[in-house]
Formats: C-alpha cells, structure tokens, sequence
C-alpha cells in the first residue's frame, strides 16, 4: 500500500487546527494533525516531507518516520518539522489501523485501561465561556465553573492565575499583592466544592525560579495536583532546584520533542511528572516510547491534548495501553464546539474519565460536509517523490538530496 498523496485541510473557524489526509493507492486514507504555528508546519509538509514519502510503503511507519527524520535532523528538527512529522505519522497508524480493521489500541499491545484519567484546561471557544468564568478580573467565578464541571463528570481542571502578572517584569517578579489576586480563583473553587476538583496550575513558563517558589509555597495550603511548564524547559537544572525546594509536584514539558530532549530530562530527575503531546513530539511511536522511558524511571506521563478529534482520539488510544499514565489533558470547550463540528467523535465523560474510540484505527472519521464548506484551504502534494522508484529508505544515504 503505497503513499499517493498527502493533502492538508484548514478552515477558518478553526484556524489553529491544521488536518492531513495521506492518500494510498489502496483508496485507504488516513486522517492526522497538528496544531498551532500552522504556517510553518504546513510549509514543512508539503515542501520537505512529502517529496519524501510518496511513494513509500504506508504501513512502515518506523521506516517512514526514521527516512524522514533523518532528512530534517540534518539541519535542525525539533519545530515545524517535526509537528508536521507528528501529523503524518498519526495519519499513518490510522492508516494502518483501518488495513487491519483494528482499532490503535489494539495495534499498541491491547489495553491497560478502559477508561482515562482526564483533566479539563479551561479555554474558551467560540460561545463556550469556562475561559472568562474563572477569570476574577474579567467578573468570573471560579467556583461556579468547578460547580458545573463536576455537573459534567469532571473532577480535575487547570487555570493559569498569574500569567497576567508576568507581563510587567517579564517574569523576573511577582509581588505578594499578585500572588493574594492570584489565589482568588483557587480559594473560589475551594470554597465552592471543597476537594472534590483538583486543580492544575499552568505557568506557561513565564516565570523565573525564585518567582515561581514565592507561588509554589503560596499554592502549598490549596493542595495544588501540579503546577505545568514553571520554567522555560530550556532550563531543566533551575527547574530541577524548584521540584526540590517545594512540595507541589511539577509537570513538564511539552516543549521537549521526542524522546531524545526526553532523555535527559529523566536522567536528571527533572520533574515528578512528564508532559508529551503526539501532534507535536514526533507522533504516536514517539509518545509510546517516551512513555516506556519514562516508566523505566518510574515517572508517570500527562498527554497534552489542546488539538481537535484526532489529536484527542490518539492520546485515549495511548492512554488506554500506556501503564504510567497519569491524566490526559482534554479541553470541555473544544470538543462541545468543533469537534462534532468536523468529525463523528462524541466525546463521553464518565466519573472524570474518558471514553476510548472502538472503530479501525483512530476510530474518528470526517463530516463529509466539512470537504465542501466555504472556509475550507486545502493543499495536495502528490506525484513520485524524490524518491522515483528506488529502495528509498535504505538506499538514501548514497543520494544526496535525499540526506
């Protein structure tokens, strides 16, 4: 089964979502996709990756992913490149997933789950409000959101509190009057449904360490889950000093892209806890793997999942065969609005956890309608690819524009 053609979808109302379609001429099509920075990955796509695999055997998903990251590792990978890679490869499992009319999790070695841990990242979208409800300085409530998530099934949520008051210092301080207006929304949720949410802190890497301790020893009386990305993960030794010097467990990171920039961060015992994300590391191989590393540490894994219904589908698969997982990342906002917007998902939550597709591969298809809507971009590369014929992924390293 070979690849013909890799075409990428964009519409307007979702202009952070960028979807691909590897074609084949069995008239099998896989569905993939990456999020954020669009631009770039699109360009990255269709300018460098699908030249090098169409042509290629689509069920070689190692050997595809390896001939392609050979190429990018060449002059720097971990960017657009590789979010573009991701997108293919998850494409490519979906692929593989409907040829064998089984579903991912079954292609990953079977479930150590039925059900997954998740919790709720409070963005807006479109008329969803549980970005502005728990914004104090926008009149918000806080607790009247937990209320209505836990009404939802859902007993973990995270909000970023102190990223406004980053702007002014560029994160080099916080004062003890921000950190009071930033615990607003914490003590709302508290006093509205005690323990029964657990709360998530987002720093979005903002803040240096001597800042971020003065919050962790602030957050110490809320029972805090875990404070996410405190410290741009360019930094892992300071990160490291902070995970030492308070009692809040941290996340991190999903800035890190595949198990390589992973690798050292385990070693060192950066955080308590690790952050991936399959539309951006390298794909769903390369999630698997930085989990399996992960467990050999005995650290346990958050999948982050800000994307649309197929970046959603892949960590419940995951998730469901990973034995470390700790939560996945799921956003109330997005998957209420244009996941069933542009796909066939419905999205079940039951008791704070998630429930796991059943169809062949990702178990998520397209609305037919969305491939005619007026706002839709779409991109196709299709023809021979640099490679023409020959053995590529063995042959590629005697030709030159190939490596």
């Amino acid at each position: 089964m070979k690849i013909t053609a890799i075409e990428t979808l964009q519409w307007a109302a979702v202009p952070r979502l960028m979807i691909v379609r590897v074609h084949t001429d069995a008239g099998l099509i896989g569905l993939g996709e990456t999020v954020d920075k669009i631009p770039g990955a699109k360009g990255a796509l269709h300018g460098t990756i699908a030249p090098l695999v169409l042509g290629q055997e689509a069920l070689d998903i190692e050997g595809v992913w390896r001939f392609v990251m050979d190429n990018i590792m060449y002059h720097g990978y971990a960017g657009a490149e590789t979010r573009a890679l991701s997108a293919l490869e998850v494409a490519l499992w979906d692929l593989m997933g409907k040829y064998y009319n089984a579903p991912l999790h079954d292609l990953l070695g079977g479930r150590v789950r039925t059900h997954i841990p998740t919790y709720n990242t409070c963005i807006g979208f479109g008329r969803n409000e549980d970005y502005r409800a728990w914004q104090t300085h926008l009149g918000g409530d806080a607790g009247a959101l937990a209320r209505d998530l836990i009404a939802d099934g859902i007993h973990a949520m995270k909000i970023w509190p102190f990223d406004r008051f980053s702007e002014a210092s560029q994160g080099q301080y916080i004062s003890q009057r921000e950190v009071e207006q930033g615990l607003e929304p914490i003590r709302q949720i508290r006093e509205a449904v005690g323990d029964d949410m657990e709360i998530g802190i987002e720093c979005h890497f903002r803040w240096n360490r001597v800042s971020m301790e003065r919050i962790a020893r602030a957050l110490e009386p809320f029972n805090i889950l875990f404070l996410e990305d405190v410290i741009p993960a360019v930094y892992p030794d300071e990160i490291k000093r902070l995970a030492d010097s308070i009692r809040v467990p941290i996340v991190g990171s999903e800035l890190l892209m595949t198990r390589w920039q992973l690798r050292d961060w385990l070693v060192k015992g950066v955080s308590q806890i690790v952050m991936t994300d399959p539309v951006w590391n390298g794909g769903i191989s390369e999630t698997r793997k930085i989990a399996n590393m992960a467990e050999a540490f005995g650290v346990p894994v958050v999948l982050h999942n800000v994307a649309g219904p197929l970046c959603h589908a892949a960590c419940m698969h995951i998730g469901a065969s990973i034995p470390n997982l700790f939560f996945v990342e799921s956003t109330r906002a997005f998957y209420r609005e244009y996941f069933t917007l542009l796909s066939d998902f419905v999205v079940q939550v039951d008791h704070g956890t998630l429930n796991v597709p059943t169809g062949a591969g990702l178990g998520v298809a397209l609305n037919p309608e969305v491939l005619t809507r007026p706002d839709l971009v779409r991109e196709v590369t299709e023809g021979e690819g640099l490679a023409k014929g020959r053995r590529a992924m063995g042959d590629h390293w005697a030709i030159p524009e190939l490596r």
